[in-house]
């Protein structure tokens, strides 16, 4: 009888583990946020190609009416989200894999400056989907159906304060927050309940404008922070209270920095490293062990990341750096000692992400996208190609799900199957 017992439950076993495992490989592969799953820009795939045709990988489709916009593509569960302005408003669309629009929703109005189209890539969680539009309406909707389950105005009711364009920012969501950046002296920071849109807690003690970049959620000696770039500073408030954990003035760490910071932190063994472009620097800091403090550990002049976010594999940071608005060098840094590695010319300044051993760099001023080794010994081109499709600035940072490869510029995204065969 006990032998039957075991035999029940070790075949109970083998079919759960058949059943989970690929639960678990459709998470690995989704990238449901700006900069993927982990907000780092990598993607857990393998399998993928390591050498490209010369024309580039195989093109599956091509989709626009979307609207104009630099936002990411998400994708979950075999869907495609991503936004766009149409006629100065902003609409978030889900597309199915073969490239056909399912459901488009109007979510709020763009910038009503320079630069309107949108910037915020959707966060997916759970059966939910969140957007901020330019001028910060904050926007939950049904992930299948498209349905808006709630919508606040987070600028108005805070009584926020825009920098020069508008709002960036691609919410966080942690448990049941939901983190946001208004700016201003009421709420520069503030938490809410991410099923009703009501009010957890607001910063205190912080005045500044909201800036360009998307927040991230620290882990550090029993704590959770959310590390921000804001205006003036560089902050981290309790994710639970709202309490500032530190405040390092810009002044104070890098005197260059011209308040313009769109880049999102980037948290790598109890460390944390800041960069903005503008020829101000990057920074890398050591967080306490508590995580209340931050401490400088060295500083860089090399690594001034414009707007294409920074990659770290295994010790080494990889990203491109800003000569002026319309150039910049791709550049890798030790990410202990801030030694640069290499500074090379390719094109122009652009974006980065990784998968599967690779760097897959998108310059902004054409459109070429190139495969590169993640190798600190020299930026090694293996393949590359131009997109077709769109206009410059090429500002939109690519995705990477289910071993295929989604461009978006402007009207237009474009998917490419990058998996071995």
């Amino acid at each position: 009888m006990n032998i039957k017992i075991k035999i029940t439950k070790y075949i109970i076993l083998f079919i759960c583990i058949q059943i989970l495992i690929p639960i678990i490989d459709a998470s690995a592969a989704d990238w449901p946020q700006f900069r993927g799953l982990n907000r780092d820009g990598k993607s857990a795939e393998t399998g993928l190609l390591k050498l490209w045709p010369e024309n580039g990988p195989k093109l599956l489709w091509s989709l626009d009416g979307i609207g104009a916009g630099n936002s990411s593509a998400a994708i979950v569960n075999g869907v495609i989200y991503t936004t766009g302005m149409k006629e100065k408003k902003e609409y978030l669309s889900a597309i199915t894999l073969d490239g056909k629009i399912i459901w488009q929703k109007l979510y709020g109005d763009a910038w009503k400056n320079s630069y309107p189209d949108p910037r915020t890539t959707p966060t997916i969680d759970g059966d939910r989907i969140y957007v901020m539009s330019g001028m910060g309406q904050l926007a939950c909707f049904d992930l299948k159906t498209g349905k808006q389950n709630w919508t606040i105005h987070v600028v108005e009711k805070f009584k926020g304060e825009y920098s020069n364009w508008g709002i960036s920012e691609s919410i966080l969501i942690d448990g049941n927050y939901l983190y946001c950046t208004p700016g201003g002296p009421n709420a520069t920071i503030v938490a809410l309940n991410k099923l009703t849109g009501e009010t957890i807690w607001t910063s205190k003690g912080l005045s500044d404008k909201s800036n360009y970049s998307s927040s991230i959620l620290v882990e550090r000696g029993g704590k959770k922070i959310i590390a921000a770039m804001v205006e003036k500073s560089f902050v981290g408030i309790d994710a639970k209270t709202g309490k500032i954990v530190w405040n390092e003035k810009y002044d104070n760490i890098l005197p260059n920095n011209k308040s313009i910071n769109p880049n999102s932190p980037v948290y790598y063994n109890g460390s944390i490293y800041i960069t903005a472009g503008y020829d101000w620097g990057c920074a890398r800091f050591d967080l306490s062990a508590d995580g209340t403090k931050i401490i400088k550990k060295w500083t860089d002049n090399t690594l001034d990341v414009h707007i294409g976010g920074v990659i770290i594999v295994d010790g080494y940071l990889y990203g491109a750096n800003w000569l002026n608005n319309k150039d910049g060098n791709w550049v890798c840094l030790n990410w202990e000692t801030g030694k640069v590695m290499y500074e090379e010319s390719w094109f122009c300044k652009g974006s980065t992400i990784y998968a599967d051993g690779m760097l897959y760099c998108y310059e902004e001023k054409k459109g070429n996208l190139a495969l590169v080794k993640a190798t600190p010994e020299k930026f090694d081109i293996v393949s590359s190609f131009r997109v077709p499709l769109g206009k410059s600035p090429y500002w939109a940072h690519p995705s990477i799900s289910n071993g295929v490869l989604y461009v978006r510029n402007d009207d237009f995204l474009m998917a490419y199957s990058i998996k071995a065969k």
